[in-house]
């Protein structure tokens, strides 16, 4: 079995780099003591570092990414020390980096050998379009594989649709993880719908993270609904609905789910439905980019 934790995560503000490294620790802690083996933080999670910024940079949208780009070296020193401290595999809050001028909202995992790798998002909403200025990333999704089973991720708005975690789950992921940052009841539930249907459509595991609460200082996050939800197909030897477990809305905490990654060999041969196999014949690909998956050992 392997024992994963999703974070309910409120964006917060901090008023010194010592306050917020404290903040983060604690919250890998808390998992690490309930013997975790991955954590995984919600999309833009890494939004609150603006908190550390001149109050004039934190109202403006646009350039309070361009300027958190000072934090990059830090944040992944910090992320990789706490990995390997409490010995666990952590998928970081996404940041929006700048890489050759383009800003890509990035997921680095983490673990207590150090950085294994990263996930960039594929698809853009308008808000990261048109205000943010966050461009879409090449065409590169990795399956992460570890003694513990192998998993993707999905970040928020690319989980709604099925090319990415098709190509995942084909290539090998038992799990893909939808860290998301939604502002309404409605966002959060088009994620959690839609990684319902990827745990259905792969006769794989989906686990949802979510950011929670308000930023009212930041316009990047201010509002945040969201909560945990962990998925099966609903299908042979899982729950009937497919829903494993959901936390309470809008509260911050740690939520764990185990999974047994042995389940979906019989489910995909034996299940009522066949799914997984059944896409095999379906040509999911970008109409002018081709899809690169690597597979990285952790």
């Amino acid at each position: 079995m392997t024992k994963v934790a999703a974070a309910a995560y409120p964006i917060a503000y901090h008023t010194s780099w010592e306050a917020w490294q404290e903040y983060v620790e604690e919250w890998v802690k808390k998992a690490a003591i309930e013997k975790a083996d991955w954590l995984v933080f919600p999309e833009y999670g890494s939004i609150e570092l603006v908190s550390l910024l001149p109050e004039n940079i934190q109202k403006d949208a646009f350039r309070q990414i361009r300027e958190m780009q000072g934090f990059v070296e830090a944040f992944q020193k910090w992320y990789a020390e706490l990995a390997k401290k409490y010995e666990v595999l952590i998928v970081a809050p996404s940041f929006p980096l700048e890489v050759s001028g383009n800003i890509i909202n990035k997921a680095w995992v983490f673990t207590p050998k150090g950085l294994a790798g990263y996930q960039d998002k594929f698809f853009m909403t308008p808000f990261e379009n048109n205000e943010w200025g966050v461009s879409s990333s090449e065409k590169v999704l990795t399956v992460f594989e570890t003694e513990k089973g192998s998993f993707g991720i999905q970040i928020c708005y690319d989980g709604e649709f099925a090319v990415g975690s098709n190509h995942l789950a084909q290539n090998g992921a038992q799990l893909i993880l939808h860290p998301s940052c939604t502002e309404t009841i409605r966002g959060a539930t088009r994620v959690h719908v839609c990684a319902r249907a990827r745990a259905l459509e792969n006769q794989c595991y989906t686990m949802v993270s979510q950011t929670i609460g308000e930023a009212l200082w930041t316009p990047a996050a201010d509002y945040n609904y969201g909560y945990c939800g962990a998925y099966s197909t609903p299908d042979l030897g899982f729950p009937e609905e497919g829903i494993l477990s959901i936390s309470e809305h809008q509260k911050p905490l740690w939520h764990f789910q185990e999974f047994d990654f042995s389940l979906l060999e019989k489910v995909r041969k034996e299940g009522g439905v066949l799914n997984y196999e059944d896409h095999k014949t379906l040509d999911f690909d970008f109409k002018n980019e081709e899809i690169i998956v690597r597979k990285m050992s952790c």
